[in-house]
C-alpha cells in the first residue's frame, strides 16, 4: 500500500495553512514543512500542533527552489504536492484514502493532476477548468529543477483524474490585477528571468542534470521578444478554447491573465539579458584600456 508524505512549501501563510492542515486529516502518513527564510509570524506552531516536521530553509523566493530540498527530506516516496492556501475536496480525500488503501501503482505511473478551479476571492467561476494541477507523484519518477512555475517532469506518465483542489487564497486566483498590479508577480518574473540567465542546473534540481532547459524554456532564450507575441496570441486562443471545451464559456479576464504574464516573463528576460551584455561589454572595455 503507497504511503504519502504531504510536503507544504509557505512562507508567512499562517491562516491558511491552518485551514490546509485541518482540511487534509487523514489524507497522509507524514507531514513535511519547510518554511522559505525565517519564520516571523510563528508559522512553526502551526507545524507542531498538526505534529509536523518542520525545516527552516534559507530565503530563496520561491517555493519551487524549496521543493528539492523539501522531497530529499520526506520519508516517503509518494508526495502530495500542496500548496497553503489550497486544500482537497471532499472527493479528493475519498480518492487519497482508497489510493492509500490500494496496491502500489504500476512503475508507468508518475503521479496524478487534478482539476483546479478558478477563484474570484468569493467562489469558484469554473468547474472543470483548469484542469493539469500535479498533485500527486512519486519523487523517484520525476525530474526537476527549482524554477518558478515549473512542474515535476515525468518519467513515465501523470493520470489525469477528475477531482477538485480547492485554490482559494486571501484575494483572487487570476486576473489582470495579479498579473499587472501585484508586486510579488514582478519579483516571481525576474527571478525567472535570472534563473533563465543561467542553467537549470544552476538551480536546486531533483534527479535533474542536464544544462539545457526544456523547449519552453528555450524558447524564451532563443527569441524573447517573438515567444512574448507567440505566447500572448496562439496561448490567449488555446486558452479560450479550453475554457469554451470545458465550461462552455468564454472567461475573458482569466483567460488572457496566463499569456500576459507569460509575455512579461519574455520581455523581463530580454531587458535582463540586454542589461548583462551591456555591462559585459563594458567591463571588456574597461580591461582593454588598463
Amino acid at each position: 500500500m503507497p504511503t504519502l508524505s504531504l510536503v507544504v512549501c509557505v512562507q508567512s501563510q499562517r491562516d491558511l495553512l491552518d485551514r490546509l492542515l485541518q482540511k487534509a486529516q487523514g489524507c497522509y502518513d507524514e507531514l513535511l514543512i519547510v518554511h522559505d527564510g525565517p519564520d516571523t509570524f510563528a508559522v512553526k506552531e502551526i507545524a507542531d500542533r498538526f505534529h509536523g516536521r518542520w525545516f527552516e530553509a534559507p530565503l530563496a523566493g520561491s517555493l519551487e527552489a524549496q521543493s528539492p530540498f523539501a522531497w530529499a527530506r520526506s520519508t516517503y516516496d509518494w508526495i502530495l504536492r500542496l500548496d497553503a492556501d489550497e486544500f482537497p475536496s471532499e472527493k479528493m480525500k475519498e480518492w487519497i484514502f482508497r489510493f492509500r488503501q490500494a496496491a502500489e501503482p504500476e512503475p508507468s505511473i508518475s503521479g496524478y493532476t487534478c482539476v483546479w478551479p478558478i477563484w474570484d476571492g468569493l467562489r469558484a467561476v469554473t468547474k472543470h477548468w483548469p484542469a493539469g494541477r500535479i498533485f500527486l507523484f512519486n519523487r523517484r519518477r520525476v525530474r526537476f529543477f527549482g524554477q518558478i512555475e515549473q512542474t515535476p517532469i515525468p518519467d513515465g506518465r501523470y493520470e489525469a483524474l477528475p477531482l477538485i483542489l480547492h485554490h482559494q487564497p486571501a484575494r483572487r486566483s487570476h486576473g489582470l490585477r495579479n498579473v499587472i498590479f501585484r508586486k510579488q508577480a514582478y519579483a516571481w518574473r525576474n527571478l525567472i528571468a535570472r534563473g533563465l540567465l543561467g542553467k537549470p542546473t544552476d538551480l536546486p534540481c531533483w534527479r535533474w542534470d542536464s544544462a539545457i532547459w526544456p523547449e519552453r524554456w528555450e524558447e524564451i532564450r532563443r527569441s524573447p521578444l517573438r515567444t512574448a507575441f507567440s505566447r500572448l496570441v496562439m496561448d490567449s486562443l488555446r486558452t479560450f478554447r479550453d475554457q469554451w471545451k470545458n465550461e462552455r464559456r468564454i472567461l475573458f479576464n482569466t483567460g488572457i491573465n496566463g499569456p500576459i504574464h507569460h509575455a512579461l516573463i519574455c520581455f523581463e528576460y530580454w531587458r535582463l539579458r540586454r542589461r548583462q551584455k551591456s555591462e559585459r561589454s563594458e567591463r571588456q572595455v574597461t580591461n582593454q584600456s588598463e
